[in-house]
């Protein structure tokens, strides 16, 4: 965490659940959030990398905790969000993290790739705030964050149907957050431009993040800290007022 980043009074204490939390961007958000004094849950499939990232953060006042969780099988998400929030005694802030960007022919998607990703990059979201919503209402309010992506503002190749299903995130936020509004439950998205993560460098040469960094406005690449840096203001009080509306951080690429 940036030794000079923003600190947040507000986020103290705070219930948090992250899913895909165990890599990536999600563990940059994971752990900004840990090092708020947040308390932390997260979901994901990924044992190694969560059970790594915990050891990592065993030194936090309050260390997140992890749950081995498919968010694809609504039902059994639900379930397992619903014993987090008994965990942590409530919840008031959820992100909606997890995603999938495999790379994919348009020729080459059945009707089960296409219902398997929409349940990845879509359908969870939606399912994890039905379940977070009572415990946001008992507390008085709360923040959903959604993670979109700039991808379909973009128009990039062999990602149709991942782009389909972020366009899509983005009315899902603007109808939660009309609906959720009056209870003091703010909906926001986060459209990350390409993070510099692990995952996303497999499908770049030394060439091709050149390029990237040649489309942005600024030098250099975006960081899971830079996009985390962005959820924790969401989340907090300082953001009060933000609801129904998209925040960029893509270096300019667009």
């Amino acid at each position: 965490m940036n030794s000079n980043a923003a600190i947040y009074p507000s986020l103290v204490g705070k219930r948090v659940i992250v899913s895909g939390g165990g890599s990536g961007i999600g563990a940059g958000i994971v752990e900004g959030f840990a090092r708020q004094g947040a308390k932390v849950a997260f979901v994901d499939i990924a044992d190694e990398a969560s059970h790594a990232l915990c050891e990592e953060l065993a030194d936090c006042e309050t260390p997140p905790i992890y749950r081995k969780c498919d968010i694809t099988d609504a039902a059994g998400y639900q379930a397992c969000l619903k014993d987090l929030i008994g965990m942590l005694g409530g919840c008031d802030v959820l992100v909606n993290n997890a995603a999938n960007d495999d790379r994919h022919r348009i020729d080459e998607v059945t009707p089960e790739y296409w219902d398997r990703r929409m349940a990845i990059n879509l359908k969870h979201k939606f399912f994890a705030a039905q379940a977070v919503v009572p415990a946001m209402r008992e507390a008085g309010g709360g923040s959903i964050v959604n993670l979109g992506s700039i991808s379909w503002h973009l128009g990039l190749a062999d990602l149709a149907v991942y782009q389909t299903a972020k366009a899509a995130v983005e009315g899902l936020t603007r109808s939660l957050a009309r609906e959720l509004g009056r209870e003091n439950i703010r909906v926001n998205a986060i459209l990350p431009g390409n993070v510099q993560t692990p995952r996303q460098q497999q499908w770049y040469t030394p060439e091709g993040e050149a390029e990237i960094v040649a489309a942005q406005c600024l030098d250099g690449r975006i960081q899971p800290g830079d996009v985390a840096a962005v959820a924790l203001f969401l989340a907090s009080d300082d953001a009060r007022f933000c609801t129904a509306h998209n925040f960029w951080i893509d270096g300019g690429w667009r």
